[in-house]
Parts: C-alpha cells; structure tokens; sequence
C-alpha cells in the first residue's frame, strides 16, 4: 500500500530536524513540493538542503507543482479558504495517485508543525475521504516557530500556571484574550490594535536562520521600530515568516 508522511521539518534552521522526521526522510521515494512562485522559492531550496544533508544511501526524487491560488477577494475568509482547499486537495489527489507507486513512500515537508496553522494535513484527510486513492498516513512533529521564538528570546512563553492564547493578526483586532497571546500569520502588524501601555512584545522573523532578525520591549515604544523593519527585510527578501509574543507586564 502506499504510504505519505506529512513531516515537521522546523522553523527555518535545518538543525531544528528531529531524529524521528530524520529516519523518516530515509523512508521516502517522492517528495511533494507545492511551489509558490519565485518570490518564495527559498523555500523549495531548502527543503531540497534538508533532504540533501539527511538521506543518505537513498535515491528518491522530488515532483514541483504550482500552489493554487488563494482568491482574496472571496465574500469571506472562510468561503475563500475552501475554495482554496479544495483546489490543494485535487493536486493532492493526482500527486498519490498518479506520482506514487502501489508500494512507493512519498512525503510533503511542512514549515515547523503539521499542527499549527498549516493546511497539509486537513487537505490529506480530505484527499481520504474521497476514497479513490487507497493510502498509509503517518505524521512527524516538527519544531514551530513559537518554540524557536521563545528560545531565541530565551523566555517561557507562560507565566507559572497562566494560560497562553494563540491567535493570527486577523483576529488579534478582537482584543488579548490572555495575559500572553502569541500571534502568527500577521501580515499586516495587527499589534497596532492593541493599545494597552503595559503590553511587552517579543518579535522575530527568519528565527533561527542566518537572517534572523529579534527585537523585544515595550510594544508602544518598539511597535514603530518593527513595522520598519519588516517592511523593509520583506522588500529585501520578498517573502517573510514572522511571529511575536504579547504579554501583559
């Protein structure tokens, strides 16, 4: 039968690879790279980087395809999200299907964590549940970029017995739900909504990567400072991956 791995492969830094999404990576025939364009082609570059330090005495190849495009002007998030979903899920579909044999071991890489705030593995199901492909599934945890955030930091994300509360900038406009809210998927700096002058914020971009960029303090005073910053590192870069930490002082 075949099998897919869907694999955490970390927040950047190829030293982030665990053991276990290593032995993985030694498994598998195919690897299912979905592109998304030359702005963000380091991407692509990497994951061949990991799979070239880490397999070892194995031949595998690897299938680029075109991510489809998410329709922003959709009525609303969720309806464009769908959408989008289900155009991945027909590409998934075709990619096991079609690109992996009856026997064969294939693999999509995700970007830290299959379980935070990723698509991969909810399209998979869905590619399940339409039943005309017959598949394994087995998924690897990966290192996210809240982990690495924190330690880059070198704080805890909580303080003893409080709750933390992750979020996206979408929805950061509706208020800290918690005295310490992490938010991701922010492209629009979404912490120019919070107003409370006793917030410290604990910001990163490219976090454990030679292009790291840290900056932490007091959000009022360092807010300014990082809309900069990364207006000018995306412009620089052409894509940016960042995360920040909210806590109430």
């Amino acid at each position: 039968m075949r099998k897919v791995f869907i694999i955490g492969i970390g927040a950047g830094n190829p030293d982030y690879i665990t053991v276990q999404a290593i032995n993985a990576l030694n498994e598998v025939d195919v690897f299912f790279v979905m592109d998304k364009g030359r702005e963000k082609e380091d991407l692509v570059r990497l994951r061949k980087e990991i799979c070239k330090r880490y397999i070892k005495n194995k031949s595998y190849r690897t299938i680029e395809v075109p991510d489809p495009e998410r329709d922003r002007t959709a009525s609303s998030y969720e309806s464009g999200v769908k959408a989008w979903h289900e155009q991945r899920a027909a590409v998934y579909e075709r990619l096991i299907g079609q690109e992996l044999g009856e026997d064969e071991r294939g693999a999509f890489l995700v970007w830290g964590d299959p379980s935070l705030y990723d698509s991969t593995l909810r399209i998979v199901d869905q590619v399940a549940a339409m039943k005309t492909v017959t598949f394994e599934l087995d998924v690897i945890p990966g290192i996210t970029s809240v982990q690495a955030l924190a330690a880059r930091h070198k704080i805890a994300l909580n303080r003893v017995g409080g709750p933390i509360h992750i979020t996206t900038g979408r929805l950061l406009s509706n208020g800290m739900q918690a005295d310490n809210v992490v938010v991701m998927l922010d492209g629009d700096c979404a912490f120019k909504t919070v107003k409370d002058s006793g917030v410290d914020i604990y910001w990163g971009a490219y976090v454990g990567t030679a292009d790291e960029i840290l900056v932490s303090g007091k959000l009022q005073e360092r807010g300014p400072e990082i809309e900069k910053i990364r207006s000018a590192a995306r412009a620089r870069h052409g894509w940016i991956m960042d995360t920040y930490l909210l806590r109430k002082n």
